[in-house]
């Protein structure tokens, strides 16, 4: 029987969310209190029983001057991709789309299609007829995700031409993660390359204390953030943003039962802050969502001083995944994201390539015209 689908209550949806081994926090109730510019709506799928078995945090942004909106879902929706009536899922969350206003609306099915372990990659890297991580062999496949995409395609759905750099989409196509899934912390560890084990063995010697921050230390956090974008060029969001963020995450996660779904880390040395990062949790997926640090002090190894706590305490928590976020798929030395898969690829994780973010036009034209201001900016 195909699905119905209706609005939903955020209790609903956060209940729903709470039930599964994981999902993006990208698609909890409170992504959309973050998401100021953009008005949220909680959708769910029930089977004939009336029974809730997907949810959607859809955010809307409007286009200047008309009441028409992109609609997107970032990391999401979590459904059954898998389903054999995939279509029957989809169908009538367009409809509804549309019926809102939505020109255009923007998914990332959370389906992962390729993994490389760190063996594969450093071999990649060692070759000089690879250039990208595509051009090295997957140490894993997963045949049914290709179904998906051509399931989606013959549906209408459309995927940018530069999805396959790594950072085209919105989010990235692809991550590094660590897995912790009947791994002993001893089996993570020595994992890690020689350079990374060092380098925590240099800090500890150094003195390194790697914390837990609070609400209050954001200001210290967005210190040394605003020290990393500027020696890396990059725009910083303010320190609103983070305490935004805070306060509407850990409001989800005010059970005791629940690990708080936001964290900070400092890792200092001489009572000094020279590390920083956040931390997102849903159920058993961790991951490291920002990173900071001073300009001085790099000699004592703050950064790895702190993943490492980090990673420990995602273990402690059961999580069964550490996911360091978005990496580029250029392995070449000269390529400036090069450096980014270097550090993570030291941990022994693997990379995974998701099916990437999909468009559907509901208004060609606005939808045309959506893309061509977005490939001015």
């Amino acid at each position: 029987m195909s699905p119905t689908l209706r609005t939903i209550s955020r209790e609903q949806h956060l209940a729903y969310i709470r039930s599964l081994p994981s999902a993006s926090h990208m698609q909890v109730p409170a992504w959309g209190d973050l998401k100021s510019e953009w008005r949220s709506e909680s959708l769910g799928w029930f089977d004939g029983d009336d029974k809730l078995i997907g949810v959607g945090l859809v955010l809307y942004r409007q286009l200047p001057k008309v009441k028409r909106y992109l609609a997107y879902l970032p990391e999401g929706p979590v459904i059954n991709w898998f389903a054999p009536n995939l279509e029957e899922w989809l169908r009538p969350m367009l409809a509804h789309l549309k019926q809102q206003g939505a020109f255009s609306v923007k998914m990332g099915p959370p389906v992962v299609i390729r993994r490389w372990n760190a063996k594969a990659i450093k071999a990649g890297i060692q070759d000089p007829e690879v250039k990208r991580l595509r051009d090295v062999e997957a140490t894993q496949l997963e045949p049914r995700a290709f179904e998906v995409a051509d399931r989606l395609r013959r549906m209408g759905w459309q995927q940018g031409e530069d999805g396959g750099a790594g950072f085209g989409d919105v989010q990235p196509r692809y991550v590094f993660q660590i897995p912790l899934r009947d791994r002993s912390l001893e089996e993570v560890h020595k994992d890690f390359n020689q350079l990374w084990r060092r380098n925590i063995k240099k800090a500890e010697k150094a003195g390194v204390v790697v914390e837990r921050g609070d609400y209050e230390d954001l200001e210290e956090w967005q210190r040394l953030y605003e020290i990393t974008a500027e020696r890396d060029r990059f725009r910083p969001r303010p320190l609103s943003y983070f305490q935004l963020m805070w306060r509407a995450l850990n409001a989800e996660t005010a059970s005791p039962v629940e690990e708080n779904r936001m964290r900070l880390y400092i890792a200092r040395h001489e009572g000094e802050a020279v590390a920083a990062a956040t931390m997102l949790v849903v159920g058993g997926h961790v991951w490291y969502s920002y990173g900071a640090s001073a300009n001085h002090k790099r000699e004592v190894r703050p950064s790895n001083a702190m993943q490492w706590q980090m990673l420990r305490d995602a273990h402690a928590m059961g999580a069964h995944v550490y996911d360091m976020r978005g990496i580029g798929d250029i392995l070449d030395e000269s390529d400036h994201l090069f450096g980014l898969i270097q550090f993570k690829v030291g941990t022994g994780g693997e990379a995974a390539e998701y099916l990437g973010e999909w468009d559907f036009p509901l208004n060609k034209l606005l939808h045309k015209a959506l893309d061509i201001y977005m490939s001015r900016r």
